[in-house]
C-alpha cells in the first residue's frame, strides 16, 4: 500500500528555516549533487519500527530526515520496519503518523516493510542461488557458540555446504509452514572470521508463526531486520539511508547485501549520534516497562520524554524543532542538558502564549476599607509585548485570593512580599497594607486582612511610593475553581540506571503534584484543549488535551519560569525583581 501526498516537506506554517545550520550530512549531500551522485536526487526515509510511541530522539530522526528533503528539494518517506509482528501493532502505527504531522511534517510516500515481503523473499531465494546463503539447523544458543567473540573467530555452521538445491527446497518448505518455529534459519554466506561480528553469517530469516497487523497469517517466516531494512531503502529509491551511530558496525553487511545483489540502486548509509538527554530514559524496552508497570499513567505521561507526552505537557512543536535544531547533527556521542530542552520550550511560550492570572495554593485576603459589594474590572494586556494578542477584563473585589507563599507572618530577611505592616502593590489594581491575620484553631492561618489606597488604582505608582512586591490575585467572586497539575523531571538523578543501579529506584518522587483547590480567572474555564498560558509568577501552563472539558479545566504545568528553580530554593528573593 502506498500512500502519495505532496513533496516531503513541513507544513509552511511551522517549517524548519531553510538556513539550518550546515553539518556533515549537508556537506556530504551538498558533494554528492555537485558530482552528480544518485542521478543528482536526494531521497531520504524515517523508518521506525512500529514496536511502541515516538520519544524526542526520534524528533531528531524525524528533524533531521525531513529536512534534509526539504532543503534539498528531494522526498522522504515514512516507512514502517513491521518485520517482526511479536512486538508491532496498529496503535503504535497511528501514533507515529500523528506525531509526525505533529512535528509539522508530511511524507512524500508512506510504506511498509510488509509491502515488499515477497520481494524480499524473493531477493532471498536469489542469494542461495548465489550460494550466499543457506538454511542452517543451529538454535538459538547453537549459533551464539558458533559466532565466536571480539576475540576469537566464529566456526561454520555443519550446514554451511549444503548444496544449492537442498537449500532452496528446505527454504520453500519453511514458507509453507512444514517446520517448527525455530527449527531453521536462513543466513548469509560471508565470513565466520570476520572481525565485524556482523557479517559471521548474519541470520536472514527466521521461522515465527505470528499475527501479522497487515498481512495476517500469510507468512511464516519474517526477514530480520538487517536484512529487510537496506533491501526497502533500494526497493523505494533512498539515496541517503541515515540512521544512529550504533549500526555504523552493521553497515559492512548493508552493503555486501546490495553489491551482491547487484541492485540498479545502492543507497548510501550514513550514521550520525544519537540523542541523548539527563534526567531521562529513553530506551523503548525502559518506556515500556514504566508504561506497562504504571510508574506512569501512559504513554502519553506528560513526565515522559515520549512525543505525545512532550505534547500533552505543553510543549510546543516549533520548540521541539528549534531544540532538534540547536543540538546540531555530529558523529560524537554525548548527553544534552535538560536545560536546554526546557529553554527552547520557555523562548517559545514567552514569545506566544498569552498571560493570565492563577492562584496555585489560595490564600483568603480580605481588603477591609474596600466598599462593601463593589466590583470594578481592570483591563489587562493578554501579552506585554504583542498588542495583537489584546487585553481581557479582570474582576476586582473586597476579598481576593493570593499565594500562600507569599505571605509570610515572620517574614526573613528581604522578603518583600506581604507581611504584617508590609505594603505590596496587587497587579494593575491597588497597594494594599496587612493588618491582621486570622488563624483557625490549630494555628493555621486562614485568612489576611489588609486595607487598600485608593489613589494608587492601577497597581503602579512609583510617584506615591516605592513598593517592592508585587502579588498577582484574583477575585474569590469571580475566579473559578481547576485542577492544577505540577509536574517535574520523571528522574531524581541525571543518568538513570548508570552502571547495575535499577533506573526504577531512581524515580522522582516529586515528579507531580495535583492541586485541586486552585482559583483561576474566569476566562481560563472555556480553554481549548492544549492552549498554552503563562500564570503570572508561576510558570507556562497547558490545558490537559485528554481531561480538560469546558467548565472543568485541567492545566499541567508545562515548564516553570526562567528563575523557577531559584523561587523554590530561595523564597526570600525580591518578587519585583522576579518579574
Amino acid at each position: 500500500m502506498t500512500e502519495n501526498t505532496a513533496q516531503a516537506s513541513a507544513k509552511p506554517e511551522t517549517a524548519l528555516p531553510s538556513s539550518a545550520p550546515s553539518n556533515f550530512i549537508r556537506t556530504l549531500i551538498t558533494e554528492d549533487l555537485r558530482v552528480g551522485k544518485h542521478g543528482g536526487q536526494v531521497a531520504t526515509r524515517f523508518p521506525p519500527e512500529p514496536n511502541g510511541y515516538l520519544h524526542i530522539g526520534h524528533a531528531k530522526s524525524i528533524c533531521l530526515n525531513f529536512g534534509l528533503a526539504r532543503d534539498f528539494k528531494g522526498t522522504c518517506n515514512l516507512r514502517f520496519d513491521d518485520t517482526n509482528p511479536v512486538k508491532e501493532d496498529v496503535e503504535y502505527v497511528d501514533s507515529i503518523q500523528a506525531d509526525v504531522k505533529w512535528l509539522g511534517f508530511e511524507w512524500s510516500n508512506k510504506h511498509f516493510a510488509s509491502d515488499y515481503f515477497e520481494q524480499i523473499y524473493g531477493h532471498a531465494v536469489q542469494l542461495i542461488q548465489l550460494g550466499k546463503a543457506y538454511v542452517c539447523s543451529l538454535n538459538a544458543e547453537q549459533m551464539r557458540k558458533y559466532r565466536g567473540t571480539l576475540t576469537e573467530p566464529g566456526k561454520e555452521s555443519p550446514d554451511r555446504d549444503r548444496s544449492v538445491e537442498d537449500n532452496l527446497n528446505l527454504f520453500d518448505k519453511m514458507r509453507k509452514g512444514e517446520f517448527p518455529d525455530g527449527a531453521y534459519t536462513l543466513r548469509a554466506k560471508i565470513d565466520m572470521g570476520s572481525p565485524n561480528l556482523n557479517l559471521r553469517d548474519p541470520a536472514l530469516y527466521r521461522i515465527r508463526r505470528a499475527h501479522h497487523h497487515r498481512t495476517g497469517d500469510d507468512w511464516c517466516i519474517y526477514p530480520m531486520y538487517d536484512y529487510a531494512h537496506p533491501i526497502s531503502d533500494m526497493i523505494e529509491g533512498i539515496t541517503h539511508s541515515i540512521c544512529t551511530l550504533e549500526f555504523a558496525d552493521h553497515r559492512p553487511f548493508y552493503d555486501w547485501l546490495l553489491d551482491t545483489l547487484k541492485t540498479p540502486c545502492h543507497p548510501q548509509q550514513i550514521e550520525f549520534s544519537r540523542l541523548n538527554i539527563n534526567y531521562t530514559v529513553m530506551s523503548k524496552r525502559k518506556l515500556h516497562e514504566l508504561v506497562v508497570n504504571r510508574h506512569v499513567s501512559g504513554w502519553d505521561d506528560p513526565r515522559m520524554l515520549t512525543i505525545q507526552g512532550l505534547r500533552r505537557r505543553g510543549y510546543p512543536a516549533a520548540a521541539l524543532r528549534d531544540f532538534c535544531e540547536r543540538v546540531g547533527v555530529t558523529k560524537k556521542e554525548n548527553c544534552i542538558e535538560m536545560a536546554m530542552l526546557e529553554s527552547c520550550v520557555r523562548e517559545d511560550l514567552d514569545k506566544n502564549a498569552p498571560r493570565a492570572m492563577a492562584v496555585l495554593r489560595p490564600l483568603r485576603l480580605v481588603i477591609e476599607n474596600y466598599p462593601e459589594g463593589q466590583v470594578e474590572e481592570f483591563e489587562v494586556q493578554n501579552h506585554p509585548s504583542r498588542t495583537e494578542m489584546g487585553s481581557r477584563k479582570v474582576a476586582f473585589s473586597k476579598v481576593v485570593y493570593i499565594e500562600q507563599e507569599d505571605f509570610m507572618e515572620v517574614p526573613e530577611k528581604k522578603f518583600f512580599r506581604l507581611a504584617p505592616g508590609q505594603e505590596v502593590r496587587l497587579r494593575s489594581a491597588y497597594y494594599v497594607k496587612c493588618t491582621d491575620v486570622i488563624k483557625d484553631a490549630s494555628g493555621k492561618i486562614t485568612e489576611v486582612r489588609c486595607t487598600y489606597d485608593p489613589e494608587t488604582k492601577g497597581g503602579w505608582h512609583p510617584g506615591i511610593r516605592k513598593v517592592k512586591g508585587t502579588l498577582h490575585w484574583v477575585s474569590e467572586t469571580h475566579s473559578k475553581k481547576a485542577e492544577i497539575r505540577l509536574y517535574d523531571r520523571l528522574f531524581s538523578v541525571p543518568f538513570p540506571g548508570e552502571g547495575d543501579t535499577d533506573f526504577l529506584q531512581q524515580m522522582n518522587p516529586q515528579s507531580l503534584e495535583v492541586l485541586s483547590e486552585a482559583r483561576v480567572e474566569p476566562s481560563l474555564m472555556e480553554v481549548a484543549p492544549e492552549a498554552s498560558f503563562q500564570f503570572e509568577r508561576q510558570g507556562f501552563f497547558v490545558a490537559d488535551r485528554m481531561d480538560s472539558k469546558p467548565g472543568k479545566p485541567v492545566f499541567n504545568r508545562t515548564v516553570t519560569l526562567k528563575d523557577g528553580w531559584a523561587r523554590e530554593n530561595a523564597p526570600n528573593v525580591n518578587s519585583k525583581e522576579r518579574e
